[in-house]
């Protein structure tokens, strides 16, 4: 974002604002950050009109602008109120009004809903998609700023892409890059529970973790929706239930993603680990953990070790090569004939990586053993042990 509004240069490419390369801050954009920024010893209306400094209004332009958007963003009546006064939802109210001010043709957002309350992101993320599309049929119009084209908006929460944006840029990291665009086919308006919702964000959620986990849309098919495993280590897992455990049971996932160092796609992947074997369950940007999993972190390690292997048994995956080994000639499979047997089942390129994981999640439960030497996969546990 900083590249685009001309704050940092490229180091390689270029920036083009109206197909002329952008030299310096672009005039035309606006920003709306994090934590709010503003200037504690001004009042609201103040905070405001600093947006206006050089762009040459007379007195009574620059204040009936300041009016207006102090309106738009629902503050009339607190235009002398001074930020301490002010909840965290007003204060982000504050900046985008600041922001519009200035009548940018871009304006962007830096993650505007992450540091509030879920009520106040919720309402305020209904109101700038009030504020873009014209407001809610039937319901009073709200019309934005005439000269805005275009709002950037950065987020780690999937459905606010889904919600807000028309097309959406996927990251990934180590290094930056973009993973992918979509176009957002989500009609309007646009409801949290609707059909087209849900396949997005599915769509997208499956797009984020497909470095660490395969796509599974096919394979549920053709496999009766048999799941391969997510390419995590079980410490993993296991130290990321621990984090969730000295927290009480439950943490935001993006505060869990900052404490783990890894990138966001392998920590969703992790999450996805405990969940499937039912330690963790997570509601929406929640992870909690379950009765399950409490049970397993008081355990010794024998007693982990059972639990895991009962969990990982229920899997209809190893269940299933549970029963292939089972019928193999002398009880053995060869490692060959297992991947084989995951490009059929989940036709990608991961295959040697999922049977690396089953492996030693399988290790870990005493459930198989792999010789490295002969290939071969063998048994040491069944579901009826």
């Amino acid at each position: 974002m900083r590249v685009m509004v001309g704050l940092l240069r490229p180091t390689s490419g270029e920036v083009l604002a109206h197909s002329q390369p952008l030299l310096g801050l672009h005039p035309g954009v606006a920003i709306v950050f994090q934590s709010f920024a503003l200037f504690p010893w001004l009042t609201v209306k103040q905070n405001v009109e600093a947006a206006l400094s050089n762009l040459g209004l007379d007195t009574d332009e620059a204040n009936q602008r300041v009016v207006r958007c102090i309106d738009m963003v629902g503050l009339d009546g607190h235009e002398n109120a001074y930020p301490k006064e002010l909840s965290g939802g007003m204060k982000q109210r504050v900046g985008l009004a600041r922001a519009l001010a200035r009548e940018p043709e871009l304006l962007c957002m830096d993650e505007p809903f992450s540091a509030l309350d879920v009520f106040t992101a919720e309402t305020l993320r209904s109101e700038l998609y009030d504020l873009w599309t014209g407001g809610k049929p039937g319901g009073t119009k709200r019309h934005r700023p005439p000269s805005l084209k275009s709002i950037l908006m950065i987020t780690h929460l999937i459905e606010d892409a889904v919600m807000l944006a028309d097309r959406i840029v996927v990251m990934g990291t180590h290094p930056g890059r973009i993973r992918t665009i979509l176009t957002n086919s989500v009609p309007h308006p646009r409801q949290y529970d609707s059909p087209e919702f849900l396949h997005m964000t599915k769509r997208i959620h499956h797009e984020i973790v497909s470095e660490h986990l395969p796509e599974a849309a096919e394979e549920e098919e053709t496999a009766g929706r048999m799941e391969p495993l997510p390419f995590v280590h079980v410490g993993e897992i296991v130290g990321l239930m621990e984090m969730v455990h000295d927290r009480g049971g439950s943490a935001n996932v993006f505060d869990l993603d900052e404490l783990t160092a890894y990138d966001f796609g392998r920590t969703l992947a992790v999450i996805m680990g405990g969940e499937m074997l039912e330690f963790l369950d997570t509601p929406k940007d929640t992870v909690n953990l379950t009765e399950l999993g409490f049970q397993f972190l008081h355990e010794d390690l024998n007693g982990r070790k059972n639990l895991f292997r009962h969990q990982l048994l229920r899997l209809s995956l190893f269940r299933t090569l549970v029963g292939r080994v089972q019928a193999a000639e002398n009880r053995q499979l060869s490692g060959s004939e297992m991947l084989a047997q995951f490009r059929e089942w989940f036709p990608h390129q991961n295959a040697k990586r999922l049977l690396d994981t089953i492996i030693e999640w399988g290790r870990f439960a005493e459930v198989c053993e792999y010789s490295e030497q002969t290939e071969i996969f063998t048994l040491t546990a069944t579901p009826e042990h």
